[in-house]
């Protein structure tokens, strides 16, 4: 399949920077795509300030490239300002969307850690929304309404399983990362830092940009 008029929109997750998305930026640009990394201060604002000024220049960046259809990768939090983003801005361009390690229900290590002050000083007002309590913003976003692929893993770093009730990637539960109204849904046995790091993981991105769905692993 051609990705020539195709762009990818990369956003990285909470307390990351552009930086950590570089070797999936990499893997796509040689696939083809016209990609632009972005970068955004994911802990100073609450991620209703911080979704439309992280990603309307990007996509701005592609529509003057003469970019058809604009795709998007996000990491963690990153699919949660997508999520945010759409929800107010109607993008005629947009094709698929795959999100790594989303908290589209939210976090119960949010739950756990919120209240705590050192918790709101290293993750910021964006990171103490990311409950999973009906009134969390998670909650409050509603279904997909664009086609995405949700991929996830399931190896939590040492110590981090504890705080969930069932499988989890250490920062976000399997169960929590999916999302009604998704195109397909996928486990890997990876922790939620570095699973964009991965390649079984960025071919799995490159798979459902090209196809809607993820390839079958055996």
């Amino acid at each position: 399949m051609t990705t020539a008029g195709e762009g990818v929109i990369l956003l990285h997750g909470l307390a990351r920077t552009r930086r950590s998305m570089r070797p999936l930026a990499v893997f796509l640009a040689r696939r083809g795509y016209r990609v632009v990394n972005v970068g955004y201060p994911s802990r100073r604002d609450p991620i209703e300030i911080l979704a439309r000024p992280a990603l309307a220049p990007a996509v701005a960046v592609l529509r003057r490239q003469g970019i058809g259809t604009i795709h998007f990768v996000t990491h963690s939090m990153g699919g949660i300002l997508l999520r945010v983003f759409l929800a107010d801005e109607p993008l005629p361009e947009l094709g698929r969307t795959v999100m790594l390690s989303p908290p589209n229900q939210g976090s119960e290590l949010v739950d756990r850690l919120g209240r705590f002050a050192w918790f709101r000083l290293v993750f910021g007002p964006a990171g103490c929304q990311l409950g999973t309590g009906p009134d969390a913003l998670p909650a409050r976003l509603g279904p997909a309404t664009f086609p995405v692929g949700i991929l996830t893993g399931n190896r939590p770093a040492l110590g981090l399983a504890r705080f969930f009730p069932g499988p989890s990637d250490g920062k976000v539960a399997v169960a929590r990362a999916q999302l009604a109204g998704m195109a397909d849904f996928l486990v890997l046995p990876y922790g939620h830092a570095l699973i964009m790091r991965y390649k079984a993981v960025q071919e799995q991105v490159a798979f459902f940009l090209e196809n809607g769905r993820f390839k079958p692993v055996a």
